[in-house]
């Protein structure tokens, strides 16, 4: 008997403190002690995790007006300029924007100590942040400029938005070259040194859901520490498949996913500035997704394990930097986190950028407020476009 089951039924249960929720890895023990039909009548909710850095990561702040007012044309966050084009006191921090001044990757590598990612860190931390901000004035905003020291308690309104988060399948970067490499994968050794990955495999979000068959506008989540939402496919959105050499279907390609969230509300530890010599500041992301299991479809897709689940080699000496298309080939999450991965015969050691042991407890984290009754379910008012949508991105060229 196939089963079939909605939202507002999994929210009654999680109501009644009556769900059944697993985290992801749990779901996978589960499925083999019990099979997936049996499995699928008694669980539902699968949690995911993952934790790593996003860049394409921001917040929008609204300070408030000073007296008098000025409508902010310029300004700046602990010396990190932020946009500010939006309205007299609203502004948005990226978090790789880097500081007035910062000699970037002059004295290359560049170290990067400080950024936009950095900003967002210590606002949730609590701490004072130094704003400065100048205006050219006008008849109902006189003030030309201001200098004074703000916490995230003290402004308006603090809402992280993150235009793309949560990418479905990372490359697994490699180094042909001969020298080392500085990229947003990390440092690369030459001749194929080491190998970096940063996608929690078995326990990734969009890897639990490839197909979109539950994530969508107003799908909510688990966000920096506190509840979130997502708004919007990501940028940079193509659901592809990945496929083998003989052109099956592996998982998920490139799905992303715009959120958003109270950053007031968000806690430490969940949002971190991270540093990547010779590339730039970023900003290191809390984010789970729970997966309702409306039928069988859905939890078999949930329950592919480390050894399902596929990442494309790509150098990034050459073929990434230059958009050459093609790859060195597939490799398992369960080959990567085993510490070493073989590539034409030569046996290369393996680090993730992203944390498993976080995405562990970022699951689990949401599996406890769903038994609590503490987290119910969004149901998305639409799904997010899946690999049948046939996106391809566009490049830019010069003229």
């Amino acid at each position: 008997m196939s089963i079939e089951r909605t939202y507002a039924e999994i929210n009654s249960r999680i109501k009644a403190g009556k769900a059944v929720v697993l985290t992801a890895e749990e779901v996978i023990e589960r499925v083999r002690e019990k099979g997936l039909s049996q499995t699928a009548r008694e669980v539902d909710v699968v949690t995911t995790g993952t934790f790593g850095p996003m860049c394409s990561s921001g917040a929008f702040l609204n300070f408030g007006h000073s007296n008098p007012r000025i409508r902010i044309s310029k300004v700046w966050l602990n010396n990190v300029p932020a946009y500010a084009g939006i309205a007299a006191a609203d502004a948005y921090i990226g978090a790789t924007e880097l500081p007035e001044g910062d000699p970037c990757n002059t004295d290359y590598p560049g170290e990067f100590r400080y950024g936009g990612g950095h900003v967002i860190e210590d606002l949730v931390a609590r701490k004072t942040v130094h704003l400065k901000a100048t205006s050219y004035g006008t008849d109902c905003y006189p003030r030309r400029e201001i200098e004074t020291d703000i916490t995230l308690d003290e402004i308006n309104e603090a809402i992280l938005f993150n235009p793309r988060n949560g990418y479905q399948n990372y490359n697994c970067a490699i180094n042909l070259s001969g020298r080392t490499i500085h990229t947003y994968m990390g440092t690369l050794k030459p001749q194929m040194g080491n190998a970096h990955y940063s996608t929690s495999g078995q326990l990734s979000p969009l890897l639990k859901d490839p197909y979109f068959r539950t994530i969508g506008i107003g799908t909510r989540i688990f966000l920096g520490g506190g509840i979130g939402y997502v708004a919007w496919n990501g940028t940079q959105h193509f659901p592809g498949r990945l496929k083998d050499e003989n052109g099956n279907d592996l998982n998920g390609a490139g799905g992303t996913l715009a959120v958003l969230g109270d950053l007031k509300q968000m806690k430490t530890g969940w949002l971190v500035g991270a540093s990547f010599r010779g590339y730039g500041s970023t900003l290191t992301v809390g984010l789970g997704i729970p997966i309702p299991i409306l039928n069988e479809e859905i939890l078999a897709l949930a329950a592919k394990t480390d050894d399902e689940l596929y990442a494309p080699i790509v150098d990034y000496s050459d073929n990434y930097p230059n958009s050459k298309p093609g790859n060195l080939g597939v490799v398992s999450y369960a080959e990567l986190k085993s510490g070493k991965i073989r590539i034409n015969d030569k046996e290369i050691p393996t680090a993730p950028l992203s944390s498993y042991y976080k995405a562990r407890e970022i699951a689990g984290t949401l599996k406890q407020w769903i038994e609590k009754g503490e987290f119910l379910l969004g149901e998305p008012s639409q799904l997010l476009p899946g690999p049948q949508a046939g996106l391809s991105g566009k490049t830019l060229s010069s003229k």
